[in-house]
């Protein structure tokens, strides 16, 4: 597991992952830097996800209402919950992700992260196949 999966305007450091917990959780970092946002957004239905702030602020959009989220603040997603995030700061924001059970690993997002590095824009055709080999569900287009 390498300590930084990094991809775009987005770092992440697993701090404990499915294979490590029997499955339990995955915990990870993860920095979002100014005008940093989630690729697509998304919904699972075989996990949840808490949300904890621990520096800077960052917006997260779930089920279509916005929250501004800040250090030692906190936002719980529901399985099956449609949700995004975003940086709209001039700084970097750092939150701590928690996904229960621990379904995804840190596999995804280095996938990923070749998708959103390969030099070429995105083929949203591999990202969307990727993602759903892994459980996230793309939300419709708005």
């Amino acid at each position: 597991m390498p300590d930084i999966i990094s991809f775009g305007t987005l770092q992440l450091r697993f701090l404990h992952s499915k294979d490590d917990t029997g499955g339990s959780v995955d915990i990870f970092e993860m920095t979002l830097q100014p005008n940093a946002r989630m690729p697509i957004p998304h919904y699972h239905d075989r996990w949840d996800e808490t949300i904890y702030g621990l520096s800077g602020v960052s917006t997260w959009t779930i089920d279509g209402k916005q929250s501004d989220l800040g250090p030692g603040e906190s936002v719980f997603i529901k399985r099956g919950i449609v949700h995004g995030f975003t940086n709209r700061s001039t700084g970097p924001a750092t939150c701590l992700c928690i996904l229960s059970p621990g379904v995804l690993g840190p596999q995804y997002f280095m996938e990923m992260a070749v998708l959103l590095s390969a030099g070429a824009p995105p083929d949203p055709a591999k990202m969307k196949e990727t993602m759903l080999r892994y459980g996230l569900v793309p939300a419709p287009a708005a």
